[in-house]
Parts: structure tokens; C-alpha cells; sequence
């Protein structure tokens, strides 16, 4: 309050600050009758936000050339999608469900193969030497020919085919990032000849 005005004694205030403060608590307690407490979730239809943190090296897997991947998440979400250089992505929605679209598209990217999990993929390319399966969106693992099954294989494409789906187990991520995977690993062994 402005109590450099002529005229304003200390009773005018000290009313009128005490009529202030009662009706502020008149407003709390209406509001509270209303909502006691903060809701514990956020409704279905209200815009929400969430903050993703991106590893450094799936920024450009984000991104993708000349913004293209970005382009088609915020086009087919709805969403808003910003990353900032230190790998923070802010993800804006209209509704919850926007959001989830554009955080599923999203965390589809930036997977990465664990050694150890089992992963249900998609034979890529029969070469030589293995195959290549798609085990995650973009992500392509080597199952060598010796880990295609418990018995000697002699050519990798009498046990796979390219489009079949087979269930491969991540046995190595090299340096570089790639990916070694088994079939074998997955597999029972086979008795050898001596023990039929």
C-alpha cells in the first residue's frame, strides 16, 4: 500500500489491511471446501509436460537428418519437441494422450541392447557370415553363424530367412556399439551321437 499519500493515517491502513486478510481467508476456505488437497494425478485432457534427459551419442538418432525423425514425432504426435545441446528434451502435449505418443516414439529411439536381454527380432539380411536382425527400431545386431544354433551351421540361410522373426539373446556390445547376438544361447542343446 501506498502510504505516502497526505491524509492516510495508521488506522485507515491497519483497517484496511484487516479487511484484506479476512477476505483472503474467506477465499482459502471456499477454496478449500472445493478441493482440499492437490489432486494426486493430473486429468487426461490437460496439457501436460515431461523432461526427458538424452544420452549425448541418440541426439542425432532424435533428431535425425536435417531434422526429419524430430519433424515426424511432433507432426504425428502433435506434440511439441524441444533438445537442448546437453541432451535435455522437453515434450509438450495438448492431453496425456499426445504425450505418450510422442514419449513412446521417443524412448523407441534412444533404446539401447542390454547384454543379457532376450529380444524378439526381425532378420534384416542373410549373409555369408550370419544374418543381421532388427532387434530394436534402428537398431541392428550381427547373429554370427556360429551362434544361429547348437549344431554346426554350414549356410546361414537354411536356418533363417529374411522377415522371419526369431527370438535372439544379446551376448556382447563391443566399443563401437555393436551388437553380438545368439540364437543358441536360447536354444536347448542338442545330444551329441555318442549319447543316443
Amino acid at each position: 500500500m501506498d502510504i505516502k499519500i497526505g491524509g492516510i493515517t495508521t488506522e485507515i491502513l491497519t483497517k484496511a489491511l484487516d479487511q484484506a486478510k479476512k477476505g483472503r481467508l474467506e477465499l482459502l476456505a471456499a477454496m478449500g471446501d472445493i478441493l482440499a488437497a492437490p489432486r494426486g494425478d493430473i486429468a487426461g485432457n490437460a496439457p501436460q509436460m515431461h523432461t526427458i534427459q538424452l544420452p549425448k551419442e541418440k541426439i542425432r538418432d532424435v533428431i535425425g537428418k536435417g531434422g526429419s525423425v524430430i519433424r515426424n514425432i511432433i507432426e504425428v504426435s502433435g506434440c511439441s519437441v524441444n533438445i537442448d545441446d546437453n541432451g535435455s528434451c522437453q515434450v509438450a502435449g495438448s492431453n496425456q494422450e499426445k504425450l505418450q505418443v510422442a514419449l513412446k516414439m521417443i524412448a523407441d529411439l534412444i533404446q539401447t541392447a542390454e547384454v543379457g536381454q532376450t529380444y524378439l527380432g526381425r532378420v534384416a539380411k542373410v549373409v555369408e557370415f550370419g544374418a543381421f536382425v532388427t532387434i530394436l527400431p534402428g537398431l541392428d545386431g550381427l547373429l554370427h553363424v556360429s551362434e544361429m544354433a547348437p549344431h554346426r551351421v554350414k549356410n546361414p540361410a537354411d536356418e533363417v530367412s529374411e522377415g522371419q522373426e526369431i527370438m535372439v539373446k544379446c551376448i556382447a556390445v563391443d566399443a563401437n556399439g555393436k551388437i553380438k547376438l545368439s540364437r543358441k544361447a536360447l536354444m536347448a542343446a542338442e545330444p551329441s551321437p555318442t549319447q543316443l
